[in-house]
């Protein structure tokens, strides 16, 4: 199996899941990795991993809890609701695949800070927006962040630990992402009740500070060896303009009915795009997501299994909230 089509599994598979899939051990021991030095600081660079991306994880289903809050406040429609929650994923799910690859190529550190960096300025624009318009957009953002740092957050760990020690550092990621994203509506709830909903968005500035400094003084910078001098723009940019579009027509759609003109173009639109983007991957010297992975029952089970979790699971958490 080469090394390729296996480290583009880490990327292809959904980002916003609670836990690592069954491939994640896998993907990382195949990837050929350069570091610039030795990590004398595992427990810390580890540490870093964890908080940053638990930080993505924790926003990708603490502001449900929110949601009646910000409404009664901001005066938005369910529409607008559902575009706070719908804008930061999916940025973090169109632009994973940018964000893995741009690791591998300019260095899995640096990478990770800049989504840390891109990260926190979102939260801090969501903590002070005046109007709907602004929390959307500071969530869009927050999603572009979290693209950058969850990719290389998993990478990191491949090129810090060896053998052994590397499942269990992998383990204890997984592990810890799990407990995040199970505590985070609890902790979110909390906040909402004793300040404000704005509290949720304030609360990664000092999370992010802390993941920085540990990321700074313990993480050393990586690359792919074999990393691509060119990315995948051209379906970089058709697999996020087709979830943009099949995401805004399927927004709309309980207000206009299927029927309206405007909810069936973007659908359509967002169908066509994501079959060019198929068509790209397929021509692709090199593909963000080789078609060929799907071939394994394991990543493709894995894949649905977890469309189908979290399908549900969002659905239930944003009409258990919103009103």
């Amino acid at each position: 199996m080469s090394s390729q089509p296996v480290e583009s599994r880490s990327r292809a598979r959904p980002a916003v899941a609670s836990q690592a899939s069954p491939c994640d051990e896998l993907v990382i021991r195949a990837q050929p990795t350069e570091i610039e030095r030795p990590c004398r600081r595992k427990r810390l660079a580890l540490s870093a991993t964890i908080l940053g991306s638990s930080m993505a994880m924790i926003d990708g289903s603490v502001v449900n809890v929110a949601l009646p809050a910000i409404q009664g406040e901001l005066g938005a429609s369910i529409a607008a609701m559902q575009w706070v929650v719908n804008a930061y994923l999916l940025f973090l799910g169109a632009l994973v695949l940018v964000g893995g690859s741009m690791g591998d190529k300019l260095g899995r550190r640096k990478v990770f800070i800049a989504g840390i960096v891109i990260f926190t300025m979102a939260s801090a624009g969501g903590g002070f927006a005046p109007g709907m318009s602004w929390l959307i957009a500071a969530r869009a953002v927050q999603g572009v962040g979290a693209a950058l740092l969850v990719p290389s957050s998993l990478a990191i760990i491949g090129a810090v630990f060896d053998g052994e020690a590397r499942g269990r550092a992998i383990g204890t990621w997984a592990g810890v992402g799990a407990i995040t994203s199970s505590v985070g509506p609890a902790a979110g709830g909390w906040l909402v009740d004793a300040f404000s909903w704005r509290a949720i968005f304030f609360l990664n500035l000092p999370l992010a500070a802390a993941t920085i400094a540990l990321a700074v003084s313990s993480v050393p910078d990586s690359h792919k060896s074999d990393a691509p001098h060119t990315l995948d723009w051209p379906g970089a940019a058709s697999a996020a303009a087709g979830l943009a579009a099949l995401t805004y027509g399927l927004t709309e759609a309980p207000a206009r009915g299927f029927g309206d003109a405007r909810v069936l173009g973007m659908i359509g639109i967002g169908v066509l795009l994501l079959a060019v983007f198929l068509m790209i991957e397929t021509k692709s010297r090199n593909p963000m997501v080789p078609l060929d992975v799907f071939r394994s029952r394991d990543f493709s089970g894995a894949n649905i299994v977890t469309l189908l979790l979290y399908f549900g699971l969002g659905g239930v958490l944003f009409f258990s909230r919103s009103r």
